[in-house]
């Protein structure tokens, strides 16, 4: 019985799309509804993130773009859509998306180049599942901004504090380098936030915490 309705309760993407598509605040994984709980902490970090990523790709006169929403579908068999904080896509392989003329939906890797999840409490769906589905999904590079330092130790380190973790996709697995706060603060000079991809970026942790 349990089971059951355990069942009835899935989603199917084309279901959740309907009902929650333009709700910022619902993700789908595996069927089961996510609640994101954002905070305005949480989007004044995402706000400030993505106006200096924007800078960055203006400045280096890139083909890219901050859509002001996007769903990811990583898997067209499984019913999982995610809902990243910022996506970075590149517009001159979107027409290759079957769905994207007529919905924000992004189901082919090759058009993202940048993927960032401003952590929040479920911060362990970001330290594990979301680098995982990311890699498979063949996204180069994910940044997980921990502005709270809510992550375990085995993902941030003792103390924790505030960390930005990049991940920068080599074949199939990703590599992680970290930026924390304290390291910040006590060496001014090498703080600054290094993305492969947005060779010019200028930011450091502090940067984007809120005041």
């Amino acid at each position: 019985m349990n089971n059951d309705l355990q069942t009835q309760k899935l989603l199917t993407f084309e279901t959740f799309f309907t009902q929650y598509g333009n709700n910022p605040r619902y993700e789908l994984a595996d069927g089961e509804l996510v609640d994101m709980e954002p905070t305005g902490l949480h989007e004044t970090v995402s706000g400030k993130l993505a106006t200096q990523i924007g800078i960055a790709i203006t400045a280096e006169k890139l083909p890219w773009f901050i859509p002001r929403t996007c769903l990811i579908r990583p898997f067209t068999d499984v019913a999982t859509a995610r809902r990243s904080d910022i996506v970075v896509l590149d517009q001159t392989v979107l027409a290759n998306e079957p769905l994207w003329q007529r919905e924000p939906v992004i189901t082919l890797g090759r058009s993202i180049k940048i993927v960032v999840e401003v952590v929040s409490t479920n911060w362990e769906t970001d330290y594990a599942r979301k680098v995982e589905e990311y890699a498979i999904f063949g996204i180069p590079e994910y940044w997980i901004v921990d502005y709270l330092g809510l992550g375990g130790v085995a993902f941030i380190g003792k103390p924790k504090q505030p960390t930005v973790t990049v991940c920068q996709l080599i074949e199939e697995d990703y590599t992680q380098q970290l930026f924390r706060l304290s390291e910040a603060f006590a060496q001014r000079s090498v703080s600054r936030i290094v993305s492969h991809l947005l060779k010019n970026l200028q930011l450091r942790l502090d940067d984007i915490l809120p005041r």
